[in-house]
């Protein structure tokens, strides 16, 4: 299970929030899988990696990396 990240993962990861994620696996631009036990979400790392290669080739504008933490 080591190469499956929960979507709160993914979501630091990718820096988009996790109703994005939740979006995209909706309109079928991300593969996700599902726990067997409790159903939770999980995405590939590779999957993950592959999606930021292909944002970073297409030569879309880097996010800033200091996101703002709501709360705190």
């Amino acid at each position: 299970m080591q190469d499956y990240l929960r979507i709160s993962e993914a979501a630091e990861i990718l820096r988009v929030s996790r109703q994005t994620l939740r979006n995209w696996e909706e309109k079928g631009k991300l593969r996700v899988f599902r726990h067997p036990v409790n159903g939770y979400r999980l995405f590939l790392r590779r999957d993950l990696e592959s999606l930021l290669d292909r944002i970073e080739r297409s030569g879309a504008p880097k996010r800033n990396s200091r996101r703002r933490r709501r709360g705190g």
